[in-house]
């Protein structure tokens, strides 16, 4: 018996301690035209900002609340700025995946000593609100994950940030509650390398693995590793194209973003027909499904509390496992390139990522590559 417990303490040990994801941070061209798009259709609150007037001289940030989800967006003010030159490669996207921890100092020991490219060394943010303890190491691309503690601090988001609200007239929320996962795109052959990055120095593990056979149609196909870390707070899907008669999706990815990046976010609903009909009325674009889908769905899924008429009408999918059954639905990229894009999803019991809904949402996305001429 003590035996078992010494395997269950060195095995608990192996993985890094995260709370969830603490915030998301985006580079843009305009932040604040980008900040309103996030506050008008997702009805995201704005927060607290970070700019010239709060004495920052080189850029400005908006920082958007909605439940547990935390947005940042980013732009440079001068045009020799790494955020500009950010910008300029990749177009809008997503630059920093933060995760908070208990001890950042741990944290930090713990990444260094597995390997872990070091961006920004632990760095004390302070002001009246208390105290924030930071650092940063590099993942996929130009991708980065800061790790935050954040247990003594009382202020809206961080030192140095001046708040705004609480209430604000533009934001309509829509209901979305926090981040259930968010996929990664790299280059074909890279997909286990960065699977063991985040297994090796973050211990996550493998939580789920779809091949060429599971997401695929004749023209393209690609394969996913979903990595998680111990609680299942964070969950990162790992995407690389597989070969196939025309562009996949993610090599369209790979093309437009200059490389590997953040392909979507997934945002948790309670209630997807209420989030999905406010989101559409906001002016969030949504992939077509086609009418076919949802004349097999009941054979397929079997019974489930949601009308499937309403299913229908705002294109929702549905997918069942052993543990329940999920809902799910993916905008149209928000870039002009073809690049970041969202996933609304509401689980009813189910853990998984939809794998019976591959084969509609790849021939939905294939669909709109075509329009874009990029099939």
């Amino acid at each position: 018996m003590p035996l078992l417990a010494e395997q269950s303490a060195a095995l608990r040990q192996e993985f890094l301690p995260l709370l969830g994801t603490d915030f998301v941070e985006f580079y843009v061209g305009n932040a604040k035209q980008a900040a309103h798009y996030y506050r008008t259709a997702f009805g995201m609150r704005l927060a607290a900002y970070q700019g010239p007037e709060t004495g920052i001289r080189d850029r400005a940030s908006y920082v958007l609340e909605q439940g547990k989800i935390r947005f940042v967006i980013t732009t440079a003010l001068r045009p020799n700025h790494p955020v500009a030159d950010h910008v300029y490669r990749h177009g809008d996207g997503v630059h920093c995946i933060a995760l908070r921890v208990e001890d950042a100092m741990a944290a930090y020991s713990a990444v260094k000593t597995r390997g872990a490219r070091i961006l920004s060394e632990p760095t004390e943010l302070r002001d009246e609100s208390g105290v924030v303890r930071m650092f940063s190491i590099a993942a996929y691309g130009e991708t980065v994950h800061t790790f935050v503690e954040r247990d003594r601090y009382e202020g809206v988001f961080l030192p140095g940030y001046s708040p705004i609200g609480p209430a604000d007239s533009l934001a309509r929320p829509a209901g979305l509650k926090h981040i259930d996962h968010m996929v990664g795109n790299v280059a074909k052959g890279d997909m286990n390398r960065w699977a063991a990055f985040y297994e090796n120095v973050l211990g996550f593990q493998l939580y789920q693995h779809f091949d060429d056979h599971d997401i695929s149609t004749p023209y393209s196909a690609l394969m996913s590793k979903v990595m998680a870390n111990g609680n299942g707070r964070v969950k990162f899907p790992i995407n690389e194209p597989a070969d196939g008669l025309k562009k996949s999706q993610i090599e369209e990815y790979l093309d437009f973003y200059q490389g590997p990046g953040v392909q979507h976010i997934a945002l948790a609903t309670d209630d997807i027909i209420d989030t999905v009909s406010r989101l559409r009325s906001q002016g969030v674009e949504f992939l077509e499904v086609p009418p076919a889908y949802y004349e097999a769905l009941s054979s397929r899924i079997g019974r489930i509390d949601e009308p499937l008429d309403q299913l229908s009408r705002l294109g929702i999918l549905a997918d069942r496992d052993d543990e329940g059954y999920l809902l799910q639905i993916f905008t149209r990229p928000v870039e002009d390139r073809p690049t970041l894009f969202y996933e609304i999803i509401e689980r009813k019991g189910s853990q998984g990522f939809g794998k019976g809904n591959f084969q509609a949402l790849f021939v939905a996305l294939e669909a709109e590559q075509a329009r874009r001429g990029n099939l």
